[in-house]
């Protein structure tokens, strides 16, 4: 009896205590995922501060270097309200060389649109379907102009934009999908093509695609089976067919199929050719880009007929962290890139972010970052300094645009299902990232003590599925919010 309780007596602070001090829940909670099998040939990363003071509420491999997936567009997106400001807008201008006869209403010319690099042209999240297109919005305003015949091309200018619109680091199962298409210095229809295919039991078929002129050949290799698709697009920049591979389930009509554009700036020019003349203007040349036609700055006498703005920048922050929009977040990029006066590309882009975070303090050799959405796996953060990022977010007088970019837990986008019935649900708000073995959170959540926290949590290269990772990161979320 005597040798049983002494051995319940060394086993209690074996368990119950670390360094001395009993472990809270939160710190049980780190100790059980350090010891889950899920993760036993890869690991994990948590840093949490409190925003006021910066006292550290809990810590685990805070200084390693973890793959970042969505949550890298926490440091993209903030860096963006920073340089641009909150209230910054793209403008995209349509204009002319030559002359324009009012009397004839004869335009003997070309017609530029001239890109911004703005994600949001004739984007389906900006432009209600109920609505007429931005090209036939322009249209109508050149025709209103007086405008009845062009005898030049309508061009589409990506000068001052990198022609490589595609990261260092995708892979190609990503690129052809629509998430992973490039970015260009002209975005447009969010730079994608929608297929619709038909299947019986034995065979798959095109029945159409939108835009029908997108100047694309499908290949199509594609079988009959299963319940979900798993019909892939391979396609690169600039080609001119897309091979589609996978699975499709059996008996389906105008099934929908999303794949990358690989020249959205043609197809601009091609839709606002195809607009003019539907509203009446007769165009003579054809539709094309800077790129193709080789032309390599535009012309100084260009005259300019309209500008179009887009939505503040703060709606477009607040699309990219709630619909975790890979294309937006790049092509931001890009933008903060061309903001220094250099060309707009990723390379860039990337300079511009690192920089500006270096000027708040932030360690950034701590940050490698090779695009803006984390899509690629060669990206890397510490959860030390993502943290960090996210106490000074709260600091700039942009931070009310930042803070509620951020889904809700329980409410919105990817944390629809996260934390449900917990003190966290309608209270944590942060982004989410998932790409092939790395998941994780970023964000903030008002402790049940009433501590506002920021946090981040990121598992790499984990064994079980990306769903029961998901439960078990949300245990550390909720013991966090209890504290």
């Amino acid at each position: 009896m005597l040798f049983r309780y002494f051995k319940i007596f060394w086993c209690v602070p074996v368990i119950l205590f670390v360094n001395g001090s009993a472990p809270n829940a939160l710190q049980l909670a780190i100790q059980q995922l350090q010891n889950d099998q899920g993760l036993a040939p890869g690991f994990f990363a948590f840093h949490a501060l409190t925003t006021d003071s910066g006292n550290v509420m809990g810590s685990h491999n805070s200084e390693l270097a973890v793959i970042p997936a969505s949550t890298m567009k926490i440091i993209t997106t903030s860096a963006a309200l920073g340089i641009l400001g909150e209230n910054f807008r793209y403008s995209t201008n349509i204009s002319y060389t030559g002359k324009f006869d009012s009397l004839s209403g004869v335009l003997q010319g070309d017609v530029f649109i001239e890109g911004s690099g703005d994600p949001t042209l004739n984007s389906e999240y900006f432009n209600a379907s109920n609505q007429p297109g931005i090209s036939e919005q322009w249209s109508e305003i050149l025709k209103a102009k007086g405008i009845r015949k062009i005898t030049g091309r309508v061009i589409a200018s990506t000068i001052g934009w990198s022609d490589n619109a595609i990261p260092d680091g995708w892979t190609w199962g990503d690129i052809g999908q629509y998430y992973g298409a490039g970015a260009y210095g002209i975005a447009w229809s969010d730079n994608k093509i929608k297929l619709y295919f038909n299947s019986s039991t034995d065979s798959v078929y095109l029945n159409s695609m939108k835009p029908a002129d997108a100047g694309v050949s499908i290949v199509l290799k594609a079988d009959v089976g299963g319940a979900k698709d798993n019909l892939l697009g391979y396609c690169a920049p600039y080609q001119s067919f897309c091979t589609m591979q996978g699975r499709l389930p059996a008996n389906q009509m105008n099934f929908e199929v999303e794949i990358a554009h690989p020249d959205p700036a043609l197809q601009c020019a091609r839709d606002m050719r195809s607009a003019l003349s539907a509203s009446g203007i007769t165009v003579t040349g054809v539709a094309t880009t800077t790129r193709i036609a080789t032309i390599p700055k535009l012309d100084s006498l260009r005259t300019v007929l309209h500008k179009h703005q887009s939505v503040p920048l703060r709606q477009i922050v607040k699309h990219i962290n709630k619909k975790s929009d890979n294309v937006f977040a790049e092509q931001l990029l890009r933008t903060l890139g061309k903001s220094t006066g250099n060309e707009g590309s990723t390379e860039n882009g990337v300079a511009a972010v690192l920089a500006f975070w270096k000027k708040k303090g932030v360690p950034i050799q701590q940050i490698h970052m090779t695009d803006g959405s984390g899509l690629s796996r060669s990206n890397l953060v510490t959860a030390s300094a993502l943290s960090q990022i996210l106490r000074l977010c709260l600091q700039q007088k942009w931070n009310e645009a930042f803070e509620t970019s951020l889904p809700v837990a329980g409410k919105e986008g990817s944390l629809t299902s996260l934390c449900k019935g917990t003190c966290a649900e309608n209270n944590l708000h942060a982004k989410s990232g998932y790409i092939n073995r790395a998941r994780g959170y970023a964000g903030y959540v008002k402790t049940t003590s009433g501590k506002k926290v920021c946090f981040t949590l990121l598992a790499n290269n984990y064994s079980c599925s990306p769903s029961d990772m998901k439960k078990k990161l949300e245990k550390i979320l909720v013991k966090l919010a209890e504290q």
